[in-house]
């Protein structure tokens, strides 16, 4: 009886989610009509981050990458929505892999992957990759306050062989499989904002100082993981495809920060290549202005060290 009213909600959910995608995607039309013109969900910061991308583009032109970014995540939603009853069939036709050879090579060399990303596209269809990797996948998620919508949204993931760890054990687990010598992959994106407090290094992102996310080189190097970079398109509404390309077999023979910045030089790219499925509503540049704090806090650090 305590989640009564959430089995009641899950199971609306559920039964939405066995729409088909044509009668979904006028959901996700109406949700644009209300979210962009009626709420205006995130707009101040959507606006700010594409000025701070494309300074140069016509206030015309920021307009469309706006306007295309908010119809994207109206369809992200409700095909988040599918994945609740998605099948492995449809799944695996909506969400491609262009050259999965690329990791086959080393899984059979036995080797463990980081598969670094970044949020384009559709982030949650990933769970199918598992059905074409002979490998285990591994995927870093936040816990949801909710007790009962983590153990669904959990279940969901794992469904098509995808094991969702939170993230204050993902490298209890590395360190586990490592032990047990269980050959593994690992998603880990890295495109988001870290705490200044625990930010390490700094960087340009977009002309733009900021705190930079390094935990996958790190991992990589504590590891011996090779290194892996994916690229997710847009081919057309409710299909994509991923691409794969190395950034290093060898992580140790990198200089602090290298294989952060290869990753930081291509995410850049992808992003001018297609800016409307970029996930513009997350405060990336937040912390811009943040730079001289964070140097103080290292600075009394040392001190409290010394």
């Amino acid at each position: 009886m305590k989640y009564l009213h959430l089995e009641i909600l899950y199971a609306c959910l559920w039964m939405l989610s066995k729409l088909p995608m044509r009668l979904l995607y006028i959901v996700s039309d109406f949700f644009f009509l209300v979210i962009y013109y009626v709420l205006g969900y995130r707009k101040k910061v959507v606006v700010q981050n594409i000025s701070y991308v494309f300074p140069n583009k016509t206030a015309q032109e920021k307009e469309k990458i706006t306007k295309a970014f908010y119809h994207h995540l109206t369809d992200l939603i409700v095909e988040s929505l599918k994945g609740f009853s998605i099948s492995k069939e449809e799944i695996l036709k909506r969400y491609t892999y262009k050259n999965p050879e690329v990791i086959d090579n080393y899984i059979q060399q036995g080797k463990s992957i980081a598969l670094m990303g970044s949020h384009l596209g559709n982030w949650e269809w990933i769970i199918n990759l598992p059905l074409v990797l002979n490998i285990k996948v591994y995927g870093s998620y936040s816990k949801l306050k909710n007790d009962f919508f983590e153990k669904k949204m959990k279940q969901n993931r794992e469904k098509f062989g995808f094991i969702g760890v939170k993230t204050s054990d993902t490298v209890k687990k590395m360190l586990q499989n490592k032990k047990n010598n269980i050959q593994s992959l690992y998603i880990l994106l890295s495109d988001q904002s870290p705490m200044v407090e625990k930010t390490l290094y700094w960087s340009h992102f977009f002309g733009v100082q900021l705190p930079i996310h390094t935990g996958a080189e790190s991992i990589s190097k504590k590891f011996d993981f090779v290194v892996i970079n994916s690229v997710v398109r847009k081919i057309k509404r409710g299909y994509y495809e991923t691409e794969y390309e190395v950034i290093t077999d060898e992580p140790n023979s990198f200089n602090d920060y290298e294989i952060t910045e290869k990753y930081l030089k291509r995410t850049e790219e992808f992003i001018r290549n297609q800016p409307e499925i970029y996930l513009w509503s997350h405060n990336r540049f937040k912390h811009q202005h943040r730079f001289e704090e964070w140097t103080n806090m290292n600075i009394a650090k040392k001190k409290t060290k010394s």
